[in-house]
């Protein structure tokens, strides 16, 4: 086997670079300034970095890690692991979901302030969470994360449970407490929550969202916290709606 040793090869006339209308076989590294056609194959390994200003095609990858924007124009399909989303999700046409959607459940957390006992829903965390009386009325209902970068709304649905004993603490059963009489907005703006804002819930014309006081009796009461988009740090910016269906408990039809 010969050695061809040369600086540069040229075409013919010294224009250009020659044909190789057979192909060509290296089993060594090719260094060049450009590409131009098409590359199949494993034909290229680069351990660096790569930049593209046109349009990358490719299929079969194993993963993808991108800090910009990743767009696909024939769709995403998702054969095994799931989807994981951390931040916020835009999707400007209809969402559809064949096997159902599934809620998260929670239990939602309470702590003290000014001598009021604070029911915390974590917008973020949950959309559904469950609370068993302990005894005490509930003086303020907080909602902790509320996303407030663009006009949005989010429903929490609270699952109370009476105390299975007489109970001491009915969970505001009187229009000046009522559930949403008292309410606090933590706003979620920019990836760090603000300070909490004070308002009230709007329910129905000349009723006050009450819990049963029968004993082990369950309440579902849901919010519609609504924001308007305007001023993030402004109460009149939140609209939060509050209804309830309560008095469940286990029948003795079909037991």
């Amino acid at each position: 086997m010969s050695q061809l040793n040369v600086d540069s090869i040229r075409n013919r006339t010294g224009t250009g670079a020659p044909s190789f209308p057979s192909g060509a076989t290296v089993t060594g590294v090719i260094t060049a300034t450009t590409f131009s056609g098409n590359i199949t194959g494993t034909a290229a390994t680069f351990t660096g970095n790569v930049s593209i200003a046109g349009t990358l095609t490719y299929e079969d990858v194993t993963n993808v890690d991108s800090i910009g924007i990743i767009t696909a124009r024939s769709g995403i399909v998702i054969s095994g692991a799931g989807l994981t989303v951390t931040g916020i999700s835009t999707f400007a046409n209809d969402v559809r979901f064949r096997g159902g959607v599934i809620e998260n459940v929670s239990a939602a957390t309470t702590y003290t302030s000014g001598g009021a006992l604070v029911l915390e829903l974590d917008v973020r965390n949950s959309t559904t969470y469950r609370y068993s009386m302990v005894g005490g009325n509930i003086g303020i209902v907080s909602f902790k994360n509320m996303p407030a970068d663009v006009e949005n709304g989010s429903t929490v649905t609270v699952l109370f449970t009476q105390q299975s004993s007489t109970p001491s603490g009915a969970g505001n059963t009187t229009a000046a407490t009522g559930i949403g009489t008292n309410c606090t907005v933590i706003p979620f703006v920019s990836g760090a929550a603000i300070a909490g804002i004070s308002t009230r819930a709007l329910v129905g014309s000349a009723t006050t969202v009450t819990l049963s006081t029968t004993a082990s009796d369950v309440d579902f009461v849901s919010f519609f916290v609504h924001y308007t988009g305007s001023t993030s740090s402004a109460a009149a910016s939140y609209k939060i709606y509050a209804t309830k269906n309560g008095g469940f408990r286990q029948g003795s039809v079909g037991v």
